[in-house]
């Protein structure tokens, strides 16, 4: 799948084992900057000893705001084989972690499922796979069996939005029928005693400034199609200015309390259980620190 790399809605066709980058700037190499357990995912995600997170390499969407455009955009990261992959995720599960996150993975699907089929049944806990909700549903399919609970982003409604911001005026399109594929994978969601998330979607959406009538499209757009029982959606608002988006007059400036709340009533008025945030995560002091070298 990699020869001529179709497995992101963009099918750039990037020949990666003959050396070449994809949109992603992912090559045949999986490359990850951080492994860790993390603490700053949802409730059912991070628990009490940590959601065992690794943070990919590369990125399919190049979001002008991203946070994390040091290893989205920059390449910063290093290389693993799928052996020592699998032996990432054992350590973590050994550490305490409650999960297995595979934070932006979508361009590295092959290699992941080859390091989960290593690690076997030494790995008994839950796999996330945290996504930009940018997909293929022939990529999601090929998770099926490996992945238990998913954890996308659905960041826009507007065409205009996504092209402006992400490169990506079919974003919704893609990433409405990939929602639906990933409910239809894992179900509703399933806790265990302690509240742990073992199943299940979670869908995520931040909040832009100046773009709360998006929003709204998006939280009708999730009751039109999921009742309160299938789905949990986690409402952020920690943006903030940083990458490109500094230079962009309209995401210049962090969201606004009212804009938040706006889309805080819009989804308790549409019955959703899930999550929301304080406004102090609005930081960038929440950015984790990533790794051109082996650390661990």
């Amino acid at each position: 799948m990699l020869k001529s790399c179709k497995l992101c809605p963009r099918k750039c066709g990037a020949e990666r084992f003959a050396g070449k980058l994809g949109f992603c700037r992912a090559g045949a190499e999986i490359k990850i900057a951080r492994a860790d357990l993390h603490m700053w995912e949802e409730p059912p995600i991070s628990g009490t000893n940590g959601s065992g997170t690794v943070f990919f390499s590369g990125c399919n969407l190049q979001c002008c705001f991203c946070q994390n455009h040091v290893i989205s955009a920059e390449g910063k990261g290093f290389v693993l084989t799928a052996k020592e992959l699998a032996d990432t995720f054992l350590m973590l599960q050994d550490r305490g972690a409650h999960n297995i996150n595979l934070v932006t993975a979508a361009t590295y699907v092959p290699q992941i499922i080859e390091a989960l089929d290593i690690a076997g049944d030494k790995l008994n806990i839950p796999i996330v796979y945290n996504s930009g909700g940018y997909e293929n549903i022939e990529t999601l399919e090929m998770l099926r069996g490996y992945v238990d609970i998913f954890l996308p982003d659905l960041k826009y409604y507007s065409g205009e939005l996504s092209s402006d911001y992400s490169g990506a005026s079919d974003y919704f399109g893609c990433a409405s029928r990939s929602l639906i594929k990933m409910h239809e994978l894992v179900g509703s969601p399933k806790f265990d005693e302690n509240g742990i998330m073992k199943r299940g979607v979670i869908v995520r959406h931040l909040v832009l400034p100046s773009c709360r009538h998006d929003s709204a499209k998006i939280i009708g757009w999730l009751a039109d199609n999921f009742t309160p029982n299938e789905i949990l959606i986690s409402l952020m608002s920690q943006y903030t200015p940083m990458y490109k988006a500094k230079d962009i007059e309209a995401l210049s400036r962090r969201t606004s309390t009212f804009e938040y709340e706006y889309v805080c009533r819009l989804v308790e008025g549409c019955g959703f259980d899930g999550f929301f945030q304080q406004r102090s995560a609005a930081e960038d002091k929440y950015v984790p620190e990533f790794f051109d070298k082996k650390y661990y």
